[in-house]
């Protein structure tokens, strides 16, 4: 898998405004990960007023980070349709009203609508176009970047669980619904920030009357033919990219990952109280993890961007994984508050390492113009498996009565994650990259996406269509003839939108 995704054009800032890009990134994947796990604190009045059970309180964030993952491919869609900014702006008003109308809930069914689906939906329609946009402004100092924005998930959970605590105390989970909708507003203003960076000029293709043009916007490169009859096509969703076989060996890790990724997070505190641990000192746990994740990630990005280093990103992420599922492997029969403190340590570390580097080996394995794309299929594929994984993982404890055994399973299947990531970028990735040498790569590039993206970029023939990918038909303005290329300004696309 290589680091650099093919280069068209003025490369990317690196700084300038792609820092306040970059703030907002933060606080939008704050939100995304942090919010579904803080509203828990009010699961317990939610039982009392509702009368319902903790599993069927617990819905609401399952619905939450359900719709976060698996609506990847829409939001990939909207973006390619619409344009970052935009796509960010409605999910910071989608996000807010859900949390507002479930204020006014009178029933279960109405909190899974409003928090569990529209928050949900406003959820991940700021939080996919935002990693889009961060890698449009950083090259050189994008694992850095990425790392930088992948803290605020633990800096958000650590400070939102003890507001809601707060809101809860003082307003009722009623009022403390209605203020986090308004806190939630703040994703609009981080959607405003993302300004479309400037981008090369559209080319004629190389026979000067052959209708065709490659568009640049602030989603990536897109395609785009004017046949004889008129009509222009514009891929939504590249689902080409699923053949690439960089892209199939991550979609795999990602999947093996999430089945046991999580589990010892959400089983580790009932896990200490079941080894006799007081019940602040077991909550204290998730603190340490979570403090050890804020240093580990942003010092994980810095170590990626190394010159030595960035080339092996993969490897490095492989490593991680690895890590984290010995970790969790030895730590299976800790019995004592000093050996679970020190897992946490370990699994934090860990942890912390996979969050910083895990889409910024998408990025590298695909490139920017297909990262969009990408990105919406790997978190709908890794939808399924947090469906599958944590549930599985409590029903086997409500049977077993046994946490080693799920500690086992979880590092096992995280274990065996990072082995397939690193066999699979040894033998099947770097053959190919070797049997089928490029000028790109005799040149010192070590991508086989760069000449994949190239033949991506060219004009498509008259008459031809894009294979495998959703299209929508557009229909030129009246003043512009067959043998001119479209020069059409996308809403909220443009470098001058506001």
């Amino acid at each position: 898998m290589g680091t650099r995704g093919p280069r068209r054009g003025p490369g990317p800032t690196d700084g300038g405004w792609g820092w306040a890009v970059l703030g907002a990134c933060f606080v939008v994947t704050g939100f995304a990960y942090g919010f579904p796990k803080a509203v828990s604190v009010f699961f317990r009045a939610l039982m009392r007023d509702f009368g319902a059970g903790y599993s069927d309180t617990a819905w609401v964030s399952s619905i939450m980070l359900a719709m976060l993952y698996g609506t990847g491919p829409v939001s990939s869609i909207l973006v390619t349709r619409f344009g970052c900014r935009p796509v960010m702006l409605v999910g910071g008003l989608l996000a807010s009203a859900g949390m507002v109308l479930a204020s006014f809930a009178t029933r279960l069914l109405e909190l899974y609508l409003t928090a569990g689906v529209l928050t949900g939906l406003g959820l991940a329609l700021n939080f996919q176009p935002s990693l889009i946009m961060l890698g449009l402004y950083f090259e050189r100092r994008r694992p850095l970047a990425n790392g930088l924005a992948a803290a605020g998930s633990p800096v958000f959970l650590s400070a939102l669980s003890p507001l809601g605590q707060q809101l809860l105390e003082h307003f009722g989970w009623r009022g403390g619904f209605l203020l986090l909708g308004g806190l939630l507003l703040h994703c609009c203003a981080c959607g405003a920030v993302m300004r479309p960076p400037p981008g090369p000029r559209p080319r004629r293709n190389s026979a000067g009357d052959a209708p065709g043009e490659v568009e640049a916007d602030s989603a990536g490169l897109r395609l785009r033919e004017a046949p004889s009859g008129g009509r222009t096509r514009r891929r939504l969703l590249d689902v080409t990219v699923c053949t690439d076989r960089a892209f199939a060996v991550y979609a795999v890790t990602k999947f093996l990952m999430a089945l046991g990724l999580f589990v010892p997070a959400i089983l580790l505190v009932n896990y200490a109280k079941d080894a006799g641990v007081p019940d602040s000192e077991a909550a204290f746990l998730l603190s340490v993890v979570g403090f050890v994740d804020i240093v580990a990630r942003p010092a994980c990005g810095a170590l990626a961007g190394l010159a030595r280093l960035r080339p092996h990103v993969a490897y490095l992420f492989s490593l991680a994984l690895m890590a984290n599922g010995l970790t969790d492997l030895s730590s299976a029969r800790a019995r004592t508050y000093g050996a679970l403190v020190a897992f946490c340590v370990a699994f934090g570390l860990s942890y912390g390492m996979v969050g910083a580097l895990q889409f910024e080996v998408l990025m590298a394995a695909v490139g920017a113009p297909r990262f969009p794309s990408a990105l919406g299929l790997v978190l709908l594929l890794e939808a399924v498996a947090v469906l599958i994984g944590p549930p599985s993982a409590g029903r086997l404890v409500d049977a077993l009565k046994n946490y080693e055994i799920i500690f086992y399973l979880a590092g096992s299947e995280v274990a065996l994650a990072g082995i397939f990531m690193a066999v699979a970028t040894k033998c099947c990735l770097r053959h190919s990259q070797d049997a089928t040498p490029s000028p790109a790569t005799k040149g010192g590039a070590s991508d086989t996406e760069d000449a994949e993206a190239e033949v991506d970029s060219e004009p498509l023939p008259a008459g031809a269509e894009e294979p495998g990918g959703l299209e929508a038909p557009e229909v030129p303005s009246p003043g512009t003839g067959p043998s001119e290329p479209e020069m059409a300004a996308e809403p909220g696309l443009d470098s001058e939108s506001v």
